[in-house]
């Protein structure tokens, strides 16, 4: 006897309860990243069919449905391939569940997993030079609190190459102040490091904090209301910092800098410092150091001095030349 289907709006909860939160003990972020994709996907598959999402089935959710919604996501909301592989990846995963909850679905299941992500190029990472970079973290106004904020929110990305994430998520009990100053990150996939601060950008996070109300779950860089900074917020003062560096870095002009730009930049200098690639790994918090190899790509500067120690090929043998009359004479006999 066949087992009855589990509902189409259970099986969407349990995914996310059971699956990603209990059993997977995925982090804040995954599951923020997983209900996005799916309300995105809700709210077309109701302007397509006109179905609200508590009166959908899995049959609604069909490879053709899918493969519509993922060129709407490039087409209409101009999604890059990187996004739209992430929504796919959120997609496939509910998937695999449901293939295991309801083994009727495989029909359905089998041809959305089939859905290959989409190939893309990578472009060469973007990173500013140390004259650049001091001159965005200068550019703040410090006579204003939202500037004394963003001067220090910028040492401490530059210092710590962290992700912006890492950063708006950064509270005053993560602070290390005391014998060796430090931050501690907490990344993606609940992975942990503490980083050491440089002298300067101590003395600047001291100096800070004393103007934050006092408690560990304090925000370090909070916004007019007290709350922690948003992503959207920090592009904005990370903008307007560069826009006013422009005046004493001119190459600055033209530039697209975003908060990741910055987490490049950490990473360039310190190869171009001749710290091991495995340490920068850790130091960013990449899963792999393979993932790190493609600031290789980015620095060009390396790439220079490595040419510099080979022998120019094309140069032919070098023909001896006695050092002295005695030895040309030797070499005519």
């Amino acid at each position: 006897m066949r087992a009855p289907q589990v509902r189409f709006d259970q099986l969407v909860q349990d995914f996310f309860l059971r699956r990603l939160i209990d059993q997977r003990g995925a982090s804040p972020r995954t599951v923020e990243s997983y209900r996005d994709a799916f309300e995105l996907l809700f709210g077309y598959i109701e302007q397509r069919l006109g179905k609200p999402a508590a009166a959908l089935t899995l049959a609604d959710l069909d490879a053709p449905v899918i493969v519509d919604f993922l060129e709407h996501l490039e087409t209409v909301r101009h999604n890059c391939p990187r996004t739209r592989n992430a929504r796919l990846a959120a997609i496939h995963s509910f998937m695999r569940y449901a293939a295991v909850r309801d083994p009727a679905s495989l029909p359905i299941t089998t041809r959305v997993l089939a859905i290959p992500s989409k190939r893309f190029d990578r472009p060469v990472l973007g990173h500013l030079t140390k004259e650049q970079i001091a001159a965005v973290i200068n550019a703040p106004d410090g006579a204003t609190w939202a500037g004394q904020r963003d001067a220090v929110l910028l040492a401490v990305a530059y210092n710590t190459g962290a992700r912006v994430s890492e950063l708006i998520d950064l509270n005053l009990g993560d602070v290390l102040l005391e014998r060796q100053a430090a931050v501690h990150l907490r990344g993606k996939g609940r992975k942990e490091r503490v980083l050491p601060l440089w002298t300067t950008t101590a003395a600047q996070l001291r100096a800070w904090i004393t103007k934050l109300p006092p408690g560990p779950d304090t925000p370090v860089f909070p916004n007019r209301n007290g709350t922690a900074m948003t992503r959207s917020g920090v592009r904005d003062r990370l903008h307007r910092a560069v826009t006013a560096a422009e005046h004493a870095c001119p190459s600055l002009g033209g530039q697209r800098v975003s908060p990741h730009t910055i987490r490049h930049t950490t990473a360039v200098h310190l190869l171009q410092a001749g710290v091991d690639l495995a340490v920068i790994a850790l130091w960013l918090g990449h899963s792999s150091p393979a993932v790190t190899y493609q600031y290789l790509e980015a620095d060009i500067t390396t790439k220079e001095a490595t040419l510099g120690r080979l022998a120019d090929q094309n140069r032919g043998p070098a023909r001896f030349r006695p050092p002295d009359r005695l030895r040309a004479f030797l070499e005519q006999l």
